[in-house]
């Protein structure tokens, strides 16, 4: 909810800081300006993102309003899933991991972790790497996989946040072109009084402003909020590597959790002590 809400701000401070001054909101509403930069800006974004990327570039747009960073509970969650199936892997041996794996949601291990469940591409990755482990996937050959897995995944997730950083930048260049057709429609009426050509030169104007507030306000902000997500969102899945791997090395499940847990930025890492105490009170069950 960080978008629309410091969306809110953004347009309230501008507002009254220009109401302050005893600016003439009437003059702000010029919808001409706002087709010529809006209806440019979505021409030069249909160009730049061919095919498929054009809606993932929407999709990210959309999905900006509700971005949700993985909590320290969530991270807490996914630990005590990896040390269940760890545990039960040195117990079971990894072959025993093809039931659970058909079907995840049926699973007894996994069934019990819902906030891993609604991460549809997150269960894909987990589930992927833990069949590499059943069918034999020794250590190095498992880090290249998922190292090459997290790079695409990253790459990917950059396309629409290096397009949407792009648009952003091209808007004051297409404010500059609203602007300057205000002027010339202000040179075709320099017959007329000073009120109605400073009107239209300060129609003008707001094609200016319009652009280099949508940049700078809006579209640069929503670039950097999901590229930040998406960084946070990487941890998730770097966590479930160092965790696999730890496991594959012949770590103990508690050491190899350890691991996973150390991948974690400090501000959602659980303390060691939490995840020690998260991973006792499985053990009952393990």
């Amino acid at each position: 909810m960080s978008t629309p809400i410091g969306s809110v701000i953004v347009i309230l401070a501008i507002v009254t800081g220009f109401g302050l001054s005893g600016g003439n909101f009437l003059i702000l509403f010029q919808p001409n300006e706002f087709i010529v930069i809006c209806g440019a800006a979505f021409g030069s974004l249909f160009i730049s993102a061919p095919g498929k990327i054009r809606s993932q570039v929407f999709k990210s747009l959309k999905g900006s309003l509700t971005l949700k960073m993985p909590t320290k509970e969530e991270f807490l969650e996914l630990l005590k899933l990896q040390y269940e199936v760890y545990s039960f892997v040195r117990r079971n041996g990894a072959v025993a991991l093809e039931s659970h794996l058909a079907e995840l949601e049926k699973s007894d291990i996994f069934k019990k972790y819902p906030t891993f469940l609604n991460r549809h591409h997150a269960v894909e990755f987990f589930r992927d790497a833990l069949n590499q482990m059943v069918n034999g996937t020794g250590p190095e050959e498992m880090d290249m996989l998922l190292e090459a897995e997290l790079e695409t995944h990253h790459q990917e997730s950059h396309i629409p946040i290096g397009l949407i950083n792009k648009v952003g930048d091209a808007m004051p260049g297409l404010g500059i072109v609203a602007a300057v057709l205000g002027i010339i429609i202000t040179m075709g009426h320099l017959d007329g009084g000073p009120e109605e050509i400073g009107h239209h030169v300060a129609a003008a104007l707001v094609g200016t402003f319009i652009g280099i507030l949508l940049s700078y306000g809006f579209l640069s902000p929503i670039a950097t909020a999901i590229e930040l997500t998406d960084m946070a969102e990487s941890k998730y899945y770097q966590c479930i590597r160092e965790g696999l791997l730890a496991t594959l090395r012949g770590s103990a499940p508690m050491f190899a959790v350890e691991f996973a847990r150390k991948a974690l930025f400090s501000a959602e890492r659980p303390s060691a002590a939490e995840l020690e105490a998260a991973c006792a009170s499985l053990k009952g069950g393990t």
